[in-house]
């Protein structure tokens, strides 16, 4: 008698796709200039768990990109490198079925995990901490380009757009006209190099903080792109108003022309440093002193404006830095 074949009944393995039969899911994620290492992977994971949520169990394919992030030989810095090279394919590929990016395309050999963690946290490596973060003891200039440019005239709106890929609008909320703003001021010695660069509308560039810290300037275009996203949505179609909408978005501008300049400094030290009650309770003329000395090293004056709450709000946070440091 001829054998008969035995059905093997393969179970799935915990957590992994194997179905062909679902519309798989695409994707994308831009890494913008504003955004660093520790600002971009937790937003992946997050994007790669709502995924799972809205099609579980659906091939996904993530399409990367890349935003300006240059470094001196026209390569991508740290940053970039660290998120092309060793997160996306050694941290990101198995939740995904595809990783595409400007370097390479990956296809998951493995199958697809689909217990995909709701959070990342980024560390640092051991010994190297203070390398990533501002020197709050120095107060010193810290740009992101570690060459700046020799050059002595600001870079044309176009090379600038060329640079961030981007047309000619805010970063923040995709208005328009735009004006050249630079990152680290030229009072405080920042270059004229491109990557210096930003292209904000009248009002951001108004509002943007003149300090010495390149990171902490494009944290706060990081963080008032979040706050004011609604306003990117004015001039769009009702259906996308919708769209956005039925996603969580917001699509009305907040007004905060009314709100007093202290209030509005505590509001940025609430929501963009993190700051806690208690931090609140730190205030003291030690603390004053502090604050006073992180204005006069680190921080410019731009526009005539005297008072920019994101200027100061930097400080505040530096100056409670400095106070509580060990």
């Amino acid at each position: 008698m001829p054998k008969s074949r035995v059905r093997k009944k393969v179970g799935r393995k915990a957590g992994r796709n194997t179905s062909r039969e679902v519309k798989p899911v695409a994707l994308y994620h831009d890494m913008a200039v504003y955004e660093n290492f520790e600002r971009c992977a937790p937003r992946i994971f997050e994007m790669l768990h709502k995924a799972q949520q809205g099609a579980p169990g659906a091939p996904r394919v993530l399409f990367f990109d890349v935003q300006g992030h240059r470094n001196n030989e026209g390569d991508y810095d740290r940053d970039a490198w660290e998120m092309l090279k060793d997160f996306l394919p050694r941290k990101v590929l198995p939740y995904l079925t595809e990783l595409s990016t400007p370097q390479y395309v990956m296809k998951n050999q493995r199958g697809q995990d689909d217990l995909v963690p709701e959070q990342v946290f980024v560390g640092y490596p051991e010994g190297e901490e203070k390398s990533f973060w501002y020197d709050i003891d120095s107060l010193p200039l810290r740009p992101r380009e570690t060459e700046q440019s020799s050059r002595r005239s600001s870079p044309s709106k176009q090379s600038i757009m060329e640079y961030l890929g981007i047309a000619d609008e805010c970063l923040i909320c995709w208005g328009s006209p735009v004006e050249r703003a630079h990152v680290v001021p030229a009072s405080l010695g920042g270059s004229m190099d491109v990557r210096n660069f930003a292209l904000l509308c009248v009002e951001h560039h108004r509002q943007a903080p003149d300090i010495a810290d390149a990171e902490a300037f494009w944290a706060w275009v990081d963080y008032a792109e979040l706050r004011d996203s609604g306003s990117k949505w004015q001039r769009a179609p009702e259906e996308v108003k919708r769209w956005v909408e039925a996603g969580g978005g917001r699509i009305e501008p907040v007004d905060r022309e009314e709100t007093a300049f202290l209030a509005a400094v505590a509001f940025e030290l609430r929501h963009l440093y993190n700051w806690s009650d208690e931090d609140f309770t730190k205030v003291s003329w030690a603390f004053l002193e502090e604050y006073h000395h992180v204005l006069d090293r680190a921080t410019g004056r731009h526009f005539g404006v005297e008072r920019k709450v994101a200027t100061h709000a930097w400080a505040y946070h530096v100056a409670l830095l400095r106070l509580t440091r060990s």
